[in-house]
């Protein structure tokens, strides 16, 4: 295990992370119109500190072969974009509570996930392997993030 490497991605995935601390939920979020599927509050913070630390050590997987494996350079690219994107996400529902465009941002953090799994499946399928919860959980927070902009309507032409 490089070390070095796994706490680069790390702390990007920190960045991501901190966005959550700066726009939490709160009393908004609460009062909207949410299907009874909705994952307990305490979930979000443990689903998402287990999938950045899988994220990081897939990607320092993929990154250890560079030079050795053709592909690790687009692979890389594909989860500096969903990380970016996933980093988007919190301040656009949360900080400026626009839910569309939130699911906009999560139908581009599902195709760049996608394409992580994909790419890194092809170098690493370990690497690949742990890239599977994270795009089950952007499948389910898409899915939630279309329910509670179809139950809102007024909220969703708000913003």
């Amino acid at each position: 295990m490089d070390y070095s490497l796994f706490f680069t991605y790390l702390a990007a995935c920190g960045a991501a992370a901190a966005t959550g601390a700066m726009f939490q939920p709160g009393a908004w979020y609460q009062s909207l119109n949410k299907p009874w599927w909705t994952p307990k509050d305490w979930m979000f913070p443990v689903a998402w500190t287990l999938l950045y630390l899988c994220m990081a050590l897939a990607a320092m997987r993929v990154a250890m072969l560079a030079g050795r494996v053709p592909g690790v350079g687009q692979a890389l690219a594909f989860w500096a974009v969903q990380i970016a994107l996933n980093t988007l996400w919190t301040p656009v529902f949360f900080g400026l509570k626009r839910i569309k465009a939130g699911l906009v941002v999560l139908g581009f953090l599902w195709l760049a996930v996608a394409a992580t799994l994909v790419a890194f499946w092809r170098i690493d399928p370990v690497a690949g392997l742990l890239f599977v919860p994270y795009l089950v959980w952007v499948s389910i927070a898409g899915a939630l993030n279309a329910s509670v902009w179809r139950r809102n309507p007024a909220e969703a032409r708000a913003g």
